[in-house]
């Protein structure tokens, strides 16, 4: 059985202690975590968003990982808090465009972190641009919608999220639904009202846990699996 493809758009690095320049970069706990769920990690190089439908065709599941900041200019901020940090147009331009074109074809997509903060903007939400309280190298506990494809994914409606984000969603986005958050009201999960295929969005870091948490690892498991079911769709010769 050949394994799904799952994109993951790469992140710019102005300096990397392997390499003598600049450098596109994913997490590796990402590409592990994908990989020992039996997908395929298929770093993409975040350019020409405008190209991003059909490079994505290609692909049979999406993974929009964390970063930088999203420019406050693309949810109709006027102002930047100073703690805004690492933008980068031509990745948000990317990601954005990748989060559109997945919600429109129904293409498997786990979005975690900065990629939980795109969908929102994609769709029209916005965010807080520095929030009161940082969830900064903090584990905390989520509660997750009974029901939702986030808690079928993790086969539990309770877990500790490992996190490190200092924005987070203010503006829910039309379209979406909150199906997951923490104790100070933090919103922690996001999918789409009327999904047009397996979509969901973490504002944690399930690859920091994946390796010894069960329901971490599952939602790496779930994204492989609805990825295989949507290459079989696109092609049945390939399962």
């Amino acid at each position: 059985m050949l394994r799904p493809l799952i994109a993951l758009p790469c992140r710019f690095a102005a300096t990397t202690s392997a390499l003598r320049h600049a450098a596109e970069v994913t997490a590796r706990a990402l590409a592990e975590a994908v990989y020992a769920a039996g997908g395929e990690p298929f770093m993409m190089h975040p350019a020409e968003p405008e190209e991003a439908a059909s490079r994505l065709s290609r692909a049979d599941g999406l993974l929009l990982p964390g970063g930088g900041d999203l420019a406050p200019s693309s949810y109709g901020a006027d102002t930047v808090h100073g703690e805004v940090y690492d933008v980068d147009a031509a990745q948000d331009a990317f990601d954005l465009a990748a989060a559109r074109y997945a919600l429109a074809v129904g293409l498997p997509t786990l979005a975690v972190c900065r990629g939980l903060q795109v969908v929102n903007v994609a769709l029209g939400g916005t965010l807080t641009q520095d929030m009161p309280v940082r969830h900064r190298h903090v584990i905390h506990p989520v509660t997750l919608t009974p029901g939702s494809a986030t808690a079928r994914a993790a086969g539990t409606t309770e877990l500790d999220a490992s996190c490190y984000h200092h924005q987070a969603v203010d503006r829910l986005a039309p379209g979406l639904r909150i199906t997951g958050s923490s104790p100070d009201g933090t919103v922690e999960a996001l999918e789409p009202l009327a999904p047009t295929g397996w979509f969901v969005a973490v504002q944690w870091h399930p690859e920091d846990t994946a390796p010894t948490s069960p329901p971490q690892q599952s939602l790496f498991d779930t994204l492989a699996e609805s990825a295989h079911r949507y290459a079989a769709q696109k092609s049945p010769h390939a399962a």
